[in-house]
């Protein structure tokens, strides 16, 4: 790694937790170079049983840190009250890495300057054990070593992917950030299709819940096209081939998918305002 140092997370809710377990388990970084804020003193003592340093307010955080990195895991609502406690973080240098959603890199810009490193991650639940997707955009006040060091540790929570056009969160938003709610939607329609064809409730949710897991994890891990393998387990006139008939007859799945990606999308426009 070309560049790393300490970092401060600065909120350790559910997901703020999950990438600084992924952090410290993947060795991206020493749980001597971690430091938390968070006001809550239950998920405060939770992330100091991981041998980090932890405080309740940004300004107990000792006065001669100057961090590569201050992650923002806080609340989109709650974000502009807690900005200004890390304006001093940002002038001397750290890159500002955003995991909340909707909030765009001028925001920050504007609460710390021009030429601060900005970096917005837009994450998904899976990132909670290791499986998210992380989606980085930064501006052009972050170098490459911070891009770099940014994209380690994010890689820790899951695959990474870097897009140079903050325009395309939206999309990135209703694809990757909300799509594990679609999925756990079609395990709950899996299921109960699975119990209107007569299994008991516990199988049936078994069933639902592996297969779709089963064929996630095989779709990723094959590198075939799932176009290839839809075809591959696909016998003519078979059991699969009359599900499919329904499923893809007038391209219906494709075209509720398309729809309810789009309206994910504006809804995301809507909220950035």
């Amino acid at each position: 790694m070309a560049m790393n140092g300490s970092v401060v997370l600065a909120g350790c809710g559910n997901m703020g937790f999950a990438m600084l377990e992924g952090w410290l388990a993947s060795k991206a970084l020493a749980a001597s170079d971690a430091f938390v804020v968070e006001p809550n003193e239950t998920l405060r003592t939770r992330a100091a049983a991981l041998g980090v340093t932890t405080v309740a307010a940004a300004e107990e955080l000792p006065e001669t840190l100057s961090p590569a990195m201050v992650v923002l895991a806080v609340k989109p609502q709650v974000m502009d009250a807690v900005l200004p406690a890390y304006a001093a973080l940002a002038a001397k240098g750290a890159a500002m890495v955003s995991v909340a959603a909707g909030i765009r890199i001028d925001r920050f810009e504007q609460a710390f300057g021009d030429g601060t490193a900005v970096i917005r991650v837009m994450p998904n639940t899976p990132a909670a054990v290791g499986a998210g997707m992380m989606v980085i955009c930064a501006n052009p006040a972050t170098s490459a070593d911070q891009l770099d060091f940014a994209r380690t540790l994010m890689a820790a929570s899951g695959e990474t992917a870097i897009i140079e056009d903050e325009a395309l969160m939206d999309a990135v938003t209703a694809v990757s950030g909300s799509g594990p709610a679609y999925l756990f939607h079609m395990i709950e329609a899996l299921t109960e299709a699975a119990k209107a064809a007569g299994l008991p409730d516990d199988l049936a949710g078994l069933l639902a819940g592996q297969t779709i897991y089963g064929a996630a994890v095989y779709a990723r891990q094959s590198g075939v096209a799932p176009g290839t393998l839809r075809e591959q387990v696909t016998s003519p006139n078979g059991t699969t081939a009359a599900a499919l008939s329904v499923l893809m007859g007038e391209e219906r799945l494709t075209k509720l998918m398309t729809e309810a990606v789009e309206a994910a999308r504006v809804r995301s426009v809507e909220l950035a305002g």
